[in-house]
């Protein structure tokens, strides 16, 4: 990962990117999937709002998730909880293809998934006070000093998350590494419009799963810190 890298071959975004786009490569099944659900089950990225209601068929709290990797944590959550409508989002095709496969087997009507940039998808396509919650689960620490500026819970895009939530919404995040969490915990404190659901770091909520490798590390001694904070 370089400071000179572009996510999407376009040119330079209006915005520091969180990410580098890494295509890798995608199985056979990942690619079947890819072509055969996105089209049911995703969100083409637009500069107009999404009336979730109509995309869902359905009225009921809609909870957004940014940089869902292969999806297995967040197919998990969908199927656990059917009454809430889940939208992923992610840029990475090996990871949407995989998403799309586990609703496909799961037969999960409650989610949908955009590929594309979250900052604008939150920014173009999400009204204001439209969501129950966010997840950002394990987002790229970029360890090294140098690449700080980009990780992506920056004051900038807290502000935007936070009025994206209605009333009590909850924002919760989760890393395994320290500095970061230190740094979330220092940018989420300090936005206004959100209140710490705890003193500090928040205990594991029962809905969100530990994964393979989080596991392995809670094994190997590795810390994991969650934040919950909500819309005042």
């Amino acid at each position: 990962m370089s400071d000179g890298e572009e996510a999407d071959g376009a040119g330079r975004a209006d915005h520091i990117r969180s990410f580098v786009l890494r295509q890798g490569r995608l199985s056979d099944c990942q690619q079947r999937h890819l072509q055969t659900m996105l089209p049911r089950i995703g969100v083409r990225y637009s500069q107009e709002i999404i009336d979730l209601p109509t995309l869902f068929g359905r009225r009921a709290p809609c909870v957004v998730e940014i940089g869902f990797g292969m999806g297995e944590t967040t197919a998990t959550i969908a199927a656990q909880q059917p009454e809430i409508d889940y939208l992923g989002i992610e840029v990475h095709s090996p990871g949407v293809g995989n998403l799309c496969k586990l609703i496909a087997e799961r037969d999960l009507s409650n989610l949908r998934i955009v590929q594309h940039d979250a900052y604008e998808v939150l920014r173009d396509m999400i009204a204001p006070a439209a969501l129950a919650g966010v997840h950002v689960f394990f987002p790229d620490p970029w360890p090294k000093s140098r690449h700080h500026k980009r990780r992506l819970l920056q004051p900038a895009f807290v502000a935007q998350l936070a009025s994206r939530l209605q009333a009590t919404g909850y924002l919760h995040c989760a890393t395994d590494w320290e500095d970061y969490a230190q740094q979330m915990l220092a940018v989420l404190s300090a936005e206004a419009t959100l209140q710490n659901s705890v003193a500090d770091f928040a205990p594991r909520p029962a809905y969100r799963p530990l994964t393979k490798f989080e596991q392995r590390g809670l094994r190997l001694g590795h810390g994991v810190w969650d934040l919950i904070f909500r819309r005042r």
